[in-house]
Parts: structure tokens; C-alpha cells; sequence
């Protein structure tokens, strides 16, 4: 619409027709702007609806992962504890391994001080080597399950810190979705909005879901290799402490038996030598009888020797070998004979006291060593060993 010229104007009246025109121009434009204003007005409320709806949509879906992430969280701290009192469990069954294995070295080093007579590969020696190996073997393994505990409770905390850092986003994040859902025209000065372009690091849903649902399988992995380790351990230290219980066990009684063996041999050697000192002290006597007995029987064999000396006086034609020269010649052969044997047993009887002297001596050594290697047994080794009792771990 053009405007008249005003120099075309002058000295003319109003043109009404141009002025109705302009008028109902105005009046479309006002039309339209009206229009475009409720065009706009309705646009604005059908997205900022659909922004609510979507919002609303992406809380629910945070609080619905937030549950998973806190579930799993939950599981794995006590997942966790459950791990650390059964690592406790497992260096207590550690220390109670050192006490038996060193009452074990002690008892075989004390049993090395036996005499050498008596320092024999018997029972004892052998359960208590096999005691040090069931004991040793005992706390090697303890000490690869305490290695692999610890290595399942530093992975359960790297699950439990992925856990924590994605549900501090996902509050985060809902935070700032709850206040973009519930701000307005009113209150959005209030917020404080430095920029709006879009990271280069954005993620995809499915990328963003995937994250979290990455965090929750690691967590239900760590935790179910955590509950079948306890399995393992509890299965450890279940029979670890009944083979440590067994052992010990079969090594009192081999001590037991091996203390009654001692005390019984040596009883029987107690026995014999008051039976040899008491033979001794009769052996002892036997050469003073004997040198009686020698004594008598030199006067007798003089005094028929004196007598056969006397008869060689008589007058030849007495000279007869009468019954009674017979009998003096017979008593003097017959008396030689006997002093020849008593001297002979008096030698004799020498030899025997030196023979019971050494039975003697050798008696009391092995008395003597069964008394140190019962010692060793009854006193050092038992001793030392009623302390100890292989609890269950």
C-alpha cells in the first residue's frame, strides 16, 4: 500500500480511503501477530510438555538403574565384611598353626638328644615328622587362601567404588533433571546456565545404560566369585583343622605307647639288675667258701699225705698194700682232685663276678638311657604338648 504524496495533498481534505485501507491493514497485521502469538503460546506448552514428559521419563529410568546400582552396592559392602571376617578367621588359623609347629621341631630336637643307642626311627619320630608336614602343609595353604581373599576383597572394592561413582552421577543427574522438570518461566533466572552446547564426550542411551549395567555385572561377578572362594576357604579350614586334630591325635598316642614301651623295658631292666647285684653279692661269698673249702681240704689231703709217710716207717715185711694204704693213696688222689676243682672254681668264680659287674654296668647304662629318652618323652615332649588344641578354624 502506498502513501499518497503529500505535495499531491496540499490544500485537500483527508484521503479516507487511504486512511481505511492503512486502518484495515493494521488490523490484519494485528490479526496475525495475534495468531503467530497463539500459534507460539501452544507450541511452547505442547514442548514444554513433552520436555516434562521426557524428563519424567529419564528420572524414572535414573531411579529405576539407581535401585540396581544400590542393590548391587548393598550386596557387595556386605559381600565385603563378610570377606574381611573370614580373612580374619583365616590369620587366626595361621597363628594357630605356629604354636604346634614349634612344640613339633622342639619335641623332635629334644628326642635328638637321646643317646645314640636309643636314637632310632621309631613310632614317635615319624608321626612327629608327619605332625610338621600336616602342620606346614596346613599353613601354606592357609596363606594362599588369605593371598586370594585378599586379592577378592581389593576387586569387590573396585566393583563397590564403580557402584558408588555411577549412582553419585546418577544422583547427580537426577538432581538436574528434577529441577529441570519442575523449573518455569518464574524460575528460570534462578538457574545458572553458562553453556549450552552439547560435550564432544555425550553418550548414546543404550552407551549410558550399558555403563551401568557394565558396573552391575562386574559387581555380580566379583560377588559371585567372592561367595564361591568363601565356599573353598570355609571347605579349607574345615579340613585343615581336621587333619591338624587327626595328626595330633595319633602323635599323643604314639607318644603314650612309646612312654609305656620305655617304662615297661625299663622296669624289666630294673628288675634283672637287683637280680644281678643280688647274684653278685652271693657270687662274692661263694670265693670265701670256696677257700674254706680249699683250706680243709689241703688238711685233709696233709693229713693222709702225713699218714702214707708215716706207714713207710713200718718194717719191711709190714710194708703191705693193705686196704687202708689203698684207701690213704685213694684219699689223697681223690682230695688233689677236689682242691684242683675249688681252686679251678675260685678262678672261676672271679670270672663270674667280672661277667655279672659287666651285666651290671650294662644294665644300668640302659636304664639309665631309657630314664633320658623317658624324660625326653614323658616330661619334655608331653609337657610341651598338653597345650595344644586344634580348635576349628
Amino acid at each position: 500500500m502506498s502513501v499518497p504524496d503529500r505535495s499531491s495533498r496540499q490544500g485537500v481534505g483527508p484521503n479516507l480511503v487511504n486512511i481505511d485501507a492503512v486502518q484495515n491493514h493494521s488490523e490484519l497485521f494485528r490479526a496475525d501477530c495475534m495468531r503467530l502469538m497463539q500459534q507460539a503460546d501452544k507450541a511452547c506448552k505442547l514442548m514444554q510438555g513433552d520436555d516434562n514428559r521426557r524428563l519424567a521419563q529419564r528420572v524414572s529410568d535414573i531411579q529405576h538403574l539407581k535401585k540396581e546400582l544400590e542393590l548391587q552396592l548393598e550386596e557387595i559392602i556386605v559381600e565385603i565384611d563378610v570377606l574381611i571376617a573370614l580373612q580374619g578367621r583365616v590369620v587366626k588359623a595361621l597363628e594357630a598353626c605356629k604354636e604346634p609347629l614349634t612344640v613339633t621341631t622342639l619335641c623332635l630336637e629334644e628326642r635328638m638328644k637321646r643317646f645314640p643307642s636309643d636314637r632310632l626311627r621309631d613310632d614317635v619320630e615319624r608321626e612327629l615328622l608327619k605332625e610338621k608336614e600336616v602342620i606346614e602343609g596346613a599353613a601354606s595353604l592357609l596363606q594362599s587362601v588369605l593371598e586370594q581373599i585378599t586379592e577378592q576383597i581389593r576387586l569387590n572394592r573396585s566393583a563397590k567404588y564403580h557402584l558408588e561413582k555411577d549412582l553419585k552421577e546418577k544422583s547427580k543427574a537426577q538432581c538436574i533433571d528434577n529441577s529441570c522438570a519442575l523449573s518455569t518461566t518464574n524460575t528460570i533466572n534462578n538457574l545458572q546456565i553458562t553453556n549450552t552446547e552439547l560435550p564432544s564426550l555425550t553418550v548414546t542411551p543404550k552407551q549410558w545404560e550399558k555403563i551401568s549395567d557394565l558396573n552391575i555385572a562386574k559387581a555380580v561377578q566379583q560377588k559371585t566369585n567372592s561367595v564361591s572362594l568363601r565356599a573353598q576357604v570355609e571347605s579349607v579350614l574345615e579340613q585343615t583343622a581336621t587333619d591338624m586334630q587327626k595328626q595330633v591325635r595319633d602323635t599323643a598316642a604314639a607318644l603314650q605307647l612309646n612312654i609305656q614301651r620305655i617304662k615297661s623295658a625299663k622296669s624289666q631292666m630294673e628288675d634283672k639288675l637287683t637280680k644281678i647285684l643280688s647274684e653278685f653279692a652271693n657270687q662274692q661269698r661263694i670265693p670265701e667258701d670256696l677257700q674254706v673249702a680249699i683250706t680243709n681240704s689241703e688238711q685233709a689231703l696233709s693229713l693222709a699225705q702225713a699218714r702214707l709217710a708215716l706207714r713207710q716207717q713200718r718194717p719191711g715185711k709190714e710194708q703191705c698194700h693193705d686196704p687202708a694204704q689203698s684207701q690213704l693213696l685213694a684219699e689223697v688222689q681223690q682230695l688233689t682232685t677236689h682242691i684242683n676243682k675249688l681252686r679251678e672254681a675260685a678262678s672261676q668264680s672271679e670270672e663270674e663276678q667280672r661277667a655279672l659287674v659287666r651285666c651290671q654296668l650294662e644294665l644300668q647304662e640302659s636304664i639309665e638311657i631309657k630314664a633320658n629318652s623317658l624324660y625326653i618323652d614323658e616330661v619334655i615332649c608331653t609337657q610341651h604338648r598338653e597345650p595344644i588344641i586344634i580348635h576349628n578354624f
